[in-house]
């Protein structure tokens, strides 16, 4: 045994030794190299990383054969293939990028913005009024689209709007997305309890994955949840039907309950909020049985 672990040293000792810089450098690579593989994921890049090893494959295949004339012709059309992939790709490319400096790293470690974190909270009566406007406009299958701010900031989205500025209530949703009225048109941003801003133009999604049966509102939904954090609301004005974008996903809302949940993850103190929201669970169910019926 103890022959076994002299020999084991012996190897070992032909290795260079690990310090803790090459421990750091080893962790940044492979969190980069995760990144770049998640992100590939999640783009149309996945079927050009398949299409990739198949001609790493057949490169190797030419190696091994000696294709010498295969090799050459492969590689001299190398650069002209990767200028092309970057001209191809071109909208992959600039929503990585977006959402590498939309993490805000810097601010994150120095909150140069003050409590953003509180100030894009909101309480219970705003997520009461959110669904009650949403359910109400999908009954009559009026479109609309709500952004809700979370950690990162949405002024640029605000500034292509018209600001409003008011307390968000069912009421002043329903009349802003009501058809022929002239802030109907666009989407309205949420921060915390008030309406920001409406008319506010969307980045639209080029995901090929999104059903074509789905119009410009859902992708201009899941446009601007794949560039921010942000809560989308989404009610179809031709089947009154209620989805939520979030991290570039569009989700099926059925029942006003899961709406519910959804936004309450967003309340403000999330944490002592949320054990009061389950302590007080059967008197917030009364009490939005009261509200239902003094709306009727």
């Amino acid at each position: 045994m103890a022959q076994l672990i002299d020999t084991l040293y012996e190897w070992l000792s032909f290795l260079p030794q690990i310090t803790k810089t090459n421990i750091l450098e080893i962790i940044i690579i492979a969190f980069l190299i995760y990144e770049i593989l998640v992100w590939i994921k999640n783009t149309r890049a996945w079927t050009l990383l398949k299409g990739l090893v198949v001609i790493l494959v057949f490169a190797a295949i030419a190696w091994m054969l000696k294709l010498y004339t295969i090799l050459w012709i492969m590689q001299n059309v190398a650069f002209v293939a990767t200028t092309a992939l970057v001209i191809i790709f071109q909208p992959e490319l600039r929503r990585a990028l977006e959402q590498l400096g939309s993490r805000n790293l810097l601010t994150n470690l120095l909150p140069f913005e003050g409590d953003r974190e509180a100030e894009s909270k909101f309480t219970e009566k705003t997520v009461n009024e959110l669904i009650r406007a949403t359910v109400k406009m999908a009954q009559v299958k009026t479109g609309a689209l709500i952004v809700i701010e979370r950690e990162e900031s949405l002024r640029d989205i605000e500034r292509t709007g018209i600001e409003i500025d008011g307390v968000v209530t069912s009421q002043l949703l329903i009349n802003i997305f009501e058809h022929n009225t002239p802030l109907h048109d666009g989407a309205v941003v949420i921060r915390g309890n008030r309406v920001t801003a409406a008319t506010c133009y969307l980045p639209r999604s080029d995901n090929a994955d999104i059903s074509k049966d789905l119009g410009t509102r859902h992708r201009a939904a899941v446009g601007i949840s794949e560039v921010t954090d942000s809560l989308t609301i989404v009610v179809s004005e031709e089947t009154g039907h209620i989805s939520l974008a979030e991290d570039g996903k569009l989700t099926r809302i059925t029942n006003p309950e899961e709406l519910r949940r959804a936004l309450e993850a967003n309340t403000a103190d999330s944490g002592g909020q949320g054990r009061r929201f389950r302590i007080w669970k059967g008197r917030q169910k009364d009490e939005r049985k009261a509200e239902a019926d003094s709306d009727e």
